[in-house]
C-alpha cells in the first residue's frame, strides 16, 4: 500500500515567538522549526499500515521554503521512503485553499491509496487544508481519527465524535486526519537518522506539477491576515493570605463581595 503523510513545518510551541506588527507576521530568525506534532501522528500511522500489510511505500510531503527539508528529513528517519518538498516562490502568500491546491496537484503525481495528515497545524490552526486537498482529489475524508483497519480495499475508522466514538467506512482511495490517541510516534534512532540522508528527497516547482504561478500565491488567496498581536499580558495573580482554609475562603468570599461585586 502506498501511502502520502501531508507534513507541516511549524515553530516549536517552546519556542519566544516574537511579532512584527507592521507586516502583521512572526519573525522568524531566531525560531525552532519542528514538524507539526499531529503530522508526527500521521507518519507514525502510516509507518505502522505499511508494516501491518508487509509493503508499500511512505512517501513524505509537504509545500515551503528550503528549511522545510529538515522537516522531510526527520519525516524520513523516522521511516518514511521517500519524501517530497514542492519549494517554489509563487507559493508565497497563499492561503489555505492555495496550500491545498499545491498538496492535491503534487499528490496527483505520487501513485497513492491512502492519504493521512494531522488534524490541525498547531500555529495556524485553522482545520482547513486535509479537508481542501480531499476536495481537490475528489476523495473521501474522514477526520479525528483515533483507530483505524484496513481490508478488501475499505477503511473501517474509529472517528472522535461529541460525546463518543463514531465508526466509518468508506472505499479506498481516502484522506484522513489524525487525533491524539491514535498511536504514540516513535523516535527516530541514529541509524535512522543516518540513513535518512541518503533517501529520496525530490524537490519540485509549481510546473513540474502541472501549476502556473497565477493560480496559487497572494493575489489568489481568499483569506490574508489583517493584523497581528500577542496577547495582552496578564496581571500577577493575588494569594489569599490565611491561618487555615477557612480563613482563606472567608477571605476569598470577602473580597469577591467587596471589592469585585460579583456575590
Amino acid at each position: 500500500m502506498n501511502i502520502i503523510v501531508l507534513v507541516k513545518q511549524v515553530p516549536d510551541t517552546e519556542s519566544l515567538l516574537e511579532v512584527n506588527t507592521a507586516t502583521a507576521t512572526v519573525n522568524t530568525e531566531n525560531v525552532k522549526w519542528i514538524i507539526n506534532p499531529y503530522d508526527e501522528l500521521a507518519i507514525e500511522e502510516a509507518l505502522r499500515i505499511r508494516e501491518k500489510n508487509g509493503g508499500g511505500k511512505v512517501t513524505a510531503l509537504t509545500v515551503g521554503p528550503r528549511r522545510c527539508e529538515s522537516a522531510l528529513r526527520a519525516a524520513l528517519a523516522m521511516g518514511a521512503d521517500e519524501a517530497m518538498l514542492i519549494n517554489d516562490p509563487g507559493v508565497e502568500g497563499s492561503d489555505a485553499l492555495g496550500i491545498a491546491k499545491v498538496l492535491a496537484a503534487a499528490a496527483k503525481t505520487i501513485p497513492h491509496d491512502l492519504i493521512i495528515a494531522g488534524m490541525r497545524a498547531v500555529d495556524d490552526d485553522n482545520y482547513q487544508v486535509p479537508a481542501a486537498v480531499a476536495e481537490y482529489l475528489n476523495m473521501a475524508q474522514i477526520n479525528f481519527v483515533v483507530g483505524q483497519e484496513i481490508a478488501n480495499g475499505r477503511i473501517s475508522c474509529e472517528q472522535l465524535v461529541d460525546g463518543g466514538i463514531l465508526v466509518v467506512d468508506a472505499a479506498l482511495p481516502v484522506l484522513l486526519t489524525t487525533q491524539r490517541g491514535i498511536n504514540e510516534p516513535r523516535y527516530a534512532s541514529l541509524p535512522n537518522i543516518m540513513k535518512a540522508k541518503k533517501k529520496p528527497l525530490t524537490k519540485k516547482t509549481l510546473a513540474e506539477i502541472g501549476l502556473l504561478p497565477d493560480q496559487v500565491g497572494s493575489a489568489c488567496a481568499r483569506v490574508s491576515i489583517v493584523s497581528l498581536a500577542l496577547p495582552p499580558e496578564r496581571k500577577a495573580g493575588r494569594i489569599i493570605d490565611g491561618d487555615t482554609p477557612a480563613d482563606k475562603a472567608a477571605e476569598l468570599a470577602r473580597l469577591l463581595k467587596e471589592e469585585k461585586k460579583v456575590i
